[in-house]
């Protein structure tokens, strides 16, 4: 078992968030998308009834030069001409994964682990893109790295704009989508409303993966795509020493998933990580931020985390470590936990001056 540094802090620090995450609208706060999957599951949970109609979804498309770039859409129902806008939920995908096998995963049998199908539900309006050489998108001769990202999610924004009418909507990324997503709302500081960063990396100071994976620092200055094959995407849920948190139906239904799209990704994000960090100032980051980690993730210590926590302007912040998860939250089987945490933060009623 991987143990991160200052175990002391972080265990007072996992006592006070969980509480924290726990009390967060256990009753009103659970929404009809959280509750029908949790209800699928088998969890107990007092459900509201759904939200009702069909998950309603729509492709998208625009270019960063010669480079096409995929965006993709969930709601409940098509939209209609003078509806009430919902609120906008873009996701950031990571490193290794493209958006859907990310956000929209389908493991028959074993209840929900589309996030993008429980937020929808949630009366959300979801939003996620391929990054440049990743699922849909076009590959190129670049690395894809958290500079580009930024660039595809400003491309991206103009889409969501044009179809939603918003310019400033809510940003979830997780490892390093969280990056992606946080550097966008440095740059990008009036269209990031609410920003989710989820299994994030600030420094990198004690990181286990990050230490291991700079061993291959030579071969991503050299490269621009890195081998993905079944035994890499398979190592993402073993590597945190927590296998068990992963049904292993899911991580056969992401291989099969993802290797459709052949088995080379990017190296941007990985140099970016071992040789570039920090990529983000906290300073800059405007948005009100949740900072969530399952408590076995090996890509960040609570201490790397929290200096970057204590730095951030917003007073309209938490931080949350959720309970026997590693570091892929979004497909654990603690994700019902995971959502309802997020969920949480992004319907949190408005300040009182």
């Amino acid at each position: 078992m991987i143990q991160n540094q200052s175990n002391e802090t972080e265990q007072a620090l996992a006592r006070r968030t969980i509480l924290k995450a726990a009390g967060l609208g256990v009753g009103a706060g659970l929404m009809s998308g959280f509750a029908s999957a949790a209800q699928a599951q088998g969890a107990a949970v007092a459900a509201p009834a759904a939200a009702g109609g069909e998950i309603w979804s729509a492709e998208y498309w625009t270019k960063k030069g010669e480079i096409n770039l995929y965006i993709y859409r969930k709601r409940v129902g098509a939209p209609t001409a003078g509806e009430r806008p919902r609120p906008v939920l873009f996701m950031v995908h990571g490193s290794s994964n493209s958006s859907r096998t990310s956000y929209d995963l389908n493991v028959p049998g074993k209840g929900e682990y589309s996030m993008m199908n429980v937020f929808a539900r949630n009366g959300f309006d979801v939003w996620t893109m391929d990054h440049e050489g990743y699922g849909n998108s076009s590959r190129s001769a670049g690395n894809s790295d958290i500079k580009s990202g930024v660039e595809d999610l400003k491309l991206a924004a103009a889409v969501v704009a044009r179809e939603t009418g918003q310019s400033k909507v809510h940003y979830f990324g997780t490892s390093s989508g969280a990056i992606r997503a946080a550097a966008y709302a440095q740059a990008q500081p009036d269209r990031a409303d609410r920003l989710v960063l989820s299994a994030f990396t600030y420094k990198g100071e004690g990181s286990p993966t990050l230490t291991d994976r700079a061993k291959q620092v030579d071969y991503y200055r050299t490269h621009n795509t890195r081998l993905r094959d079944s035994a890499m995407v398979r190592s993402i849920f073993t590597r945190d020493s927590l296998a068990s948190s992963y049904d292993p139906a899911m991580i056969d239904a992401m291989v099969a998933e993802e290797l459709k799209y052949g088995d080379q990704v990017p190296t941007g994000t990985y140099l970016d990580m071992t040789a570039n960090l920090p990529l983000v100032d906290p300073l800059k980051v405007k948005s009100p931020v949740l900072l969530i980690r399952g408590d076995h993730d090996g890509i960040a210590t609570v201490d790397d985390l929290f200096d970057f926590y204590r730095q951030l302007p917003n007073g309209d912040r938490q931080f949350v470590i959720v309970p026997e998860t590693a570091h892929n939250p979004t497909v654990g089987k603690n994700r019902f936990l995971y959502w309802h945490a997020v969920n949480a933060f992004l319907t949190m009623p408005p300040a009182v001056a």
